[in-house]
């Protein structure tokens, strides 16, 4: 693999790019040299690039949490944020950022990707944290109470202030973030005649939305069916307290 050209490595995986990415290879301005010519200039080990290279797979599996704690899961949610918000936007906005299009027909593609992508990124990073800290919150204290039978009272003005069906109800109101950005692409449609880089930027985009999917879909299946349950649980044994005083 050392003697090959890092656009034919790219253009054989586009996860590739993203491997070459976190080595400090950025593969667009080196399309022409070969993996061992800028792993020397890098000063790199190219063994250990290529083991990395050779690491890359096609995974599909949805993560099996049903069975989690709401405490676990709501852990896996945080991590696949910070995956995100520290890896994969990063990315992907220097990819938009950095492509220069030779041709006009990919002229007005890439002006709107520069413009849109930097919104979308900072509607979600926000709506992440606002996440984090009411809903992952709220559903924490909720397990933590049900767990040590402490601080009900505490807990029951959390309960008048939070409603787990209205945080459901405007979750579903961001499960299509990147409406835009497909309207922009026309579903990421592209072919072996566009060029390497919109290429790879089209299928780091879809991969990121087909994760954020799969994202919604465990909060949305597992985390709030849970939570639901857990809270009319809280609110069965406070109900029960009162009635006892």
């Amino acid at each position: 693999m050392t003697s090959r050209k890092i656009v034919d490595i790219v253009d054989e995986n586009y996860v590739h790019a993203s491997v070459l990415y976190y080595f400090g290879i950025e593969f667009y301005n080196y399309t022409e040299d070969t993996l061992d010519q800028v792993c020397l200039k890098k000063g790199l080990n190219s063994d250990l690039v290529i083991k990395e290279l050779e690491k890359v797979t096609i995974c599909n599996n949805e993560v099996e949490l049903a069975a989690f704690p709401v405490d676990l899961i709501i852990e896996y949610l945080k991590h696949s944020h910070f995956i995100f918000i520290k890896r994969k936007l990063p990315y992907i906005a220097k990819l938009i950022e950095s492509f220069e299009p030779q041709h006009k027909l990919y002229n007005s593609i890439a002006k709107d990707l520069k413009l849109v992508f930097p919104l979308f990124v900072e509607d979600f990073i926000h709506h992440v944290y606002m996440e984090e800290d009411t809903l992952f919150s709220y559903i924490q204290q909720l397990a933590q109470c049900s767990e040590d039978r402490k601080g009900f009272s505490k807990l029951y003005y959390q309960m008048e202030k939070h409603s787990l069906q209205k945080y459901a109800m405007e979750h579903e109101e961001h499960d299509d973030e990147m409406r835009g950005i497909r309207k922009i692409t026309n579903n990421y449609t592209c072919d072996s005649s566009d060029p390497l880089h919109i290429r790879v930027v089209y299928a780091e985009l879809q991969a990121f939305e087909k994760e954020l999917i799969t994202h919604a879909r465990v909060e949305n299946e597992i985390l709030f069916p849970k939570a639901l349950v857990l809270e009319q649980e809280i609110k069965h044994k406070i109900s029960s307290k009162i009635n006892l005083n």
